[in-house]
């Protein structure tokens, strides 16, 4: 994958979201690459006009399709927000607007991927998985998964800054992963650069859901961790014990998300790794970086660049279905992020 400027697209960008705190960073490269041609939308009028966009609800559709209708020539949507359903999609692709989806639960994704044979039809192609977990992660487990020519286990694993100021769908998305239901996975201990042996504890990413149909992988678990040891270790303790599952309640949730929107212990780097093994063979592929939300806008802008350059295959398909996007975690080395192989190591 190139880093060079592309060709200007034709059509316009509605980046829903598209002032947030992933959405920003979006907003930003594609109008670096594509001037003139970005909208960036939110449900905040006032501040979506501040920087030059348009008001978008995603939770009324008909006021949704009006706006799509209204811009008239919208060639993407880059979704950096959560939907209540897949009907924002189903808007955009059955009028043949192409998709990339930053979400990251998996009822949401699974409704997206029943719109295949529509986006098909309609000659429009959405890209699911878009962004560090599942996004990064996913590529790497394809990597590594190719790399012992066929995986037996994937091993997943994701350290998050305990520190980053998160939007809110994604400290929501958080509460809600840390009060389901009793994960049967077991904690292990493993190496993430530049963090040492850190434990770690299963956590319900999409991405291990997900990755069992499109690498064939029967026995996936992806596992998180916080920068910061004392915030992990307490969190998943009250996990062990039963008690975040009051947070499946509506006001304790909400009280939750609030807390971690506004409690800051540690750094704003991330990590990942993806672990495969075949018989003996033991690759791992890992990534580091810093501001988990900017890496996930830069995520979704090269996909959307790559989409609006290049020809993709229509239809719904997740990251790591599309070869175009294998090299992605190189193009983001000159933002910053590390990636290394380790062969059967496990050394910090």
């Amino acid at each position: 994958m190139t880093t060079a400027k592309p060709d200007r697209p034709t059509g316009r960008i509605l980046v829903v979201g598209g002032y947030g705190a992933v959405g920003a960073t979006v907003t930003s490269a594609l109008s670096e690459w594509f001037p003139g041609r970005v909208v960036p939308g939110g449900r905040d009028e006032s501040r979506a006009q501040r920087h030059g966009g348009v008001r978008v609800d995603v939770t009324d559709l008909d006021s949704f399709r009006h706006t799509l209708d209204s811009l008239g020539d919208v060639t993407m949507m880059v979704l950096c927000v959560e939907p209540p359903d897949a009907s924002v999609a189903r808007a955009c692709l059955e009028r043949g607007i192409h998709v990339v989806d930053i979400g990251a639960t998996q009822h949401l994704l699974d409704g997206v991927a029943e719109l295949h044979d529509l986006a098909t039809s309609a000659g429009a192609t959405a890209v699911l998985s878009v962004g560090v977990a599942p996004g990064l992660t996913n590529l790497l487990a394809r990597r590594a998964h190719d790399a012992v020519g066929g995986a037996e286990r994937l091993d997943l694993t994701v350290l998050l800054g305990s520190g980053e100021r998160h939007g809110t769908d994604a400290v929501r998305w958080t509460v809600d992963g840390l009060a389901a239901e009793r994960i049967t996975a077991r904690s292990i201990r493993t190496a993430l650069p530049g963090y040492g042996i850190r434990t770690v504890h299963p956590f319900p990413f999409s991405d291990q859901h997900t990755l069992r149909r499109t690498l064939g992988v029967a026995e996936i678990t992806t596992r998180m961790c916080l920068d910061s040891r004392l915030l992990t270790g307490l969190l998943f303790a009250l996990r062990r014990a039963g008690l975040l599952r009051a947070a499946r309640l509506h006001t304790v949730r909400t009280t939750l998300t609030e807390v971690f929107r506004r409690v800051h212990i540690g750094g704003d780097g991330f990590g990942i790794r993806a672990d495969a093994r075949r018989g003996d063979r033991h690759v791992a592929y890992t990534i580091n970086g810093q501001a988990q939300s900017r890496v996930t806008g830069l995520v979704a802008a090269y996909v959307a660049r790559e989409l609006l350059t290049n020809t993709a295959p229509v239809g719904v398909h997740h990251i790591e279905e599309l070869p175009a996007l294998a090299d992605l975690p190189e193009a983001l080395e000159a933002h910053g992020v590390m990636l290394r192989r380790l062969d059967g190591r496990q050394e910090s």
